[in-house]
């Protein structure tokens, strides 16, 4: 083998709670039938967690399986919920609503899904897998018939004309039998091959939200370790679908959140800003007056649900985690899906290795078979309902889940992409949005800062654009540079050169939540993988 190529068994793309999962099982499984299996994982952050977000509070019970003994193992789940609320707000009010069964946080954990990860990848390696952080999978290797044989790594060096700087380093060929894909949310690499394998043919669009974060540590008398409160109402109207978390976890810590259906119409809705005005609410300003703000960051989610799940294999390999949208969205819940998913495809990877199947198909058939599919189907309905507008929603799902119970004799859908959602700025009203305060509210340069982002600024810019005017003759023209406000990170900003407009691109701020990819309205943006190690450096997210 040259320098650059390296040859395993399975390559995992991505260090996420799939790709891990996925990885130990790979190796657990192999040991079990006397195998020995080569497994590589992949991950484009610059250690394992750096790009990792999530509210987050996990069920174990896929840990429960991988991992039996993890609490001797010390997996950090220190902080048990000990107490679950559910509220409707008003503008200013806030009204305790009945806690839906699936919301009933008994026996789980508020965790750092980050530092969740950090701890699955030492497990990883401590049974022999090989973690290459600050390595981004930047394209598929296939064979003449289609088959994918591996993933090839950006290069590092690369000036932003495209020449080589004096630290060159060529591309990394990872061949490998078996290639598992757990790049998260919208994957780059993920979207083609659902596009050249049909993956998404007879499925619903795949729909997502953006999820925006912070850290807080707050005066001890009003931390409250183990509570988990969610909330509904305002600061959304009554046809956008979103939703607020306030996660008390260990030492004086709070994670406060807001999460928003990208499927949103007025182009004027502003993401980061309605997460700033949330927090002003009196009902989540308690939680977090008189406090620091430790953190900052946003990551998009899938929340299509079962429907929207597509074709999950193909020849060489498979989609695990959220790249597949695994997500029980009135759970708010998929770590353990994720999890549970990489899993099942592990066995089916030694499976194939071993000869004892003759493709990846067994993976979707066994989970299928599993639990994640029930649970997934019983709460199908729930998220399309919100189609019809909150109230609505809220009344359907409420007959869903207590009347038929997840049984419903059909099957409510998805019937357009987030990006086809959008309405001409003309026809919607503009939103007036406060300005920051500095205590409570910030701005959104403030914000990017405490996410620790850096990316090397002579590179090609990742944020790439299939036709170069659209952002002023379609995205300004029409839908006054939407960009601008899905972004929560400053990326794009229309600027005046001369008497024209421009968009400027500040890669240099890209935080990886995709957004710009799912929500762009024609499709425009294309994310690709910047150099290794860039991008966001989460810490205790």
């Amino acid at each position: 083998m040259s320098d650059n190529v390296m040859e395993c068994d399975v390559v995992i793309v991505g260090a996420g709670p799939a790709g891990l999962s996925a990885a130990i099982r790979i190796k657990q499984q192999a040991a079990a039938k006397g195998q020995e299996v080569d497994v590589i994982v992949l991950e484009k952050g610059s250690e394992v967690g750096a790009h990792i977000l999530a509210g987050a509070v996990l069920e174990p019970r896929a840990l429960h399986e991988l991992i039996p003994d993890w609490q001797e193992k010390g997996a950090p789940l220190h902080v048990p919920v000990k107490d679950d609320r559910f509220q409707f707000l008003s503008k200013k009010r806030g009204w305790k609503m009945p806690l839906p069964p699936q919301m009933n946080n008994h026996g789980n954990y508020i965790i750092s899904l980050g530092n969740f990860c950090r701890w699955l990848a030492a497990q990883a390696e401590e049974l022999g897998v090989q973690i290459f952080p600050g390595f981004p999978a930047e394209e598929v290797i296939q064979e003449q018939d289609g088959t994918v044989s591996g993933v090839r790594t950006g290069a590092f060096g690369v000036a932003k004309d495209g020449s080589h700087k004096d630290s060159y380093q060529e591309p990394m060929e990872i061949r490998a039998k078996v290639t598992l894909f757990g790049e998260g949310c919208r994957g780059s690499l993920t979207k083609q091959l659902e596009a050249q394998f049909g993956l998404r043919e007879g499925k619903d669009p795949q729909t997502y939200a953006i999820g925006i974060k912070e850290l807080w540590e707050v005066p001890a008398e009003q931390h409250q370790e183990g509570l988990v409160v969610h909330t509904i109402g305002w600061p959304m109207d009554s046809s956008t679908y979103g939703g607020g978390f306030i996660y008390h976890l260990e030492n004086n810590q709070v994670y406060v959140g807001y999460v928003i259906g990208l499927d949103y119409e007025n182009p004027h809705l502003n993401t980061f800003k309605e997460f700033q005005r949330y927090k002003t609410h009196p009902e989540v300003a308690k939680h977090i007056k008189g406090g620091k703000r430790i953190s900052y960051g946003a990551r998009a989610l899938n929340e299509g649900g079962f429907q929207s799940i597509p074709k999950l294999s193909f020849p060489g390999g498979a989609i695990i985690g959220c790249g597949a949208g695994f997500v029980n969205v009135p759970k708010i819940k998929g770590i353990h899906t994720a999890m549970k998913s990489g899993m099942e495809a592990a066995d089916a990877a030694v499976k194939l290795l071993a000869g004892e199947v003759d493709s990846m198909k067994a993976y979707e058939e066994s989970l299928q078979k599993s639990w994640v599919w029930p649970e997934l189907y019983a709460v199908r309905n729930i998220r399309p309902s919100f189609h019809w507008g909150m109230l609505s929603g809220l009344a359907y799902s409420a007959v869903d889940t207590y009347l038929f119970r997840g049984k419903a004799p059909w099957t409510l859908h998805h019937k357009r992409a987030d990006h086809e959602a959008l309405k001409p700025a003309a026809k919607c009203t503009k939103i007036e949005y406060p300005a920051p305060d500095g205590t409570l509210t910030f701005d959104l340069l403030s914000s990017v800062y405490l996410s620790n982002t850096n990316h090397e600024e002579d590179q090609p810019c990742h944020l790439t654009l299939k036709d170069a005017g659209i952002p002023i003759t379609v995205n300004l023209a029409v839908y006054d540079s939407p960009e601008s406000r899905y972004c929560p990170a400053g990326v794009y900003e229309i600027v005046q050169e001369g008497a024209e407009p421009r968009l400027q691109i500040n890669a240099q701020n890209c935080v990886h939540c995709k957004s710009c990819d799912i929500k762009d309205p024609t499709q425009n943006i294309n994310w690709v993988t910047p150099e290794g190690g860039g991008g966001p450096n989460y810490p205790n997210m």
